[in-house]
């Protein structure tokens, strides 16, 4: 009686969907080249310094419980 069935809807659905998803996508601001090298050497300097400290802090309380446990 004139009922559609979800077969009918499925490919306009579908295509709606395509094309939120392109006007989404042509709202996007890309970072260029540059921006991205430098972010990257930004972060992996970040990711060293910290990973010395961190190295640091660990091996001073390592020599003082050392230092600690063996006095007694």
């Amino acid at each position: 009686m004139g009922e559609t069935t979800n077969k009918d809807v499925q490919p306009a659905l579908k295509q709606s969907k395509f094309k939120a998803l392109k006007t989404e996508f042509k709202k996007i601001i890309w970072p260029s080249k540059s921006d991205v090298a430098k972010q990257s050497v930004a972060v992996i300097v970040i990711t060293t310094i910290l990973a010395l400290l961190i190295v640091g802090v660990d091996f001073i309380i390592k020599t003082g419980l050392d230092k600690i446990l063996n006095v007694g």
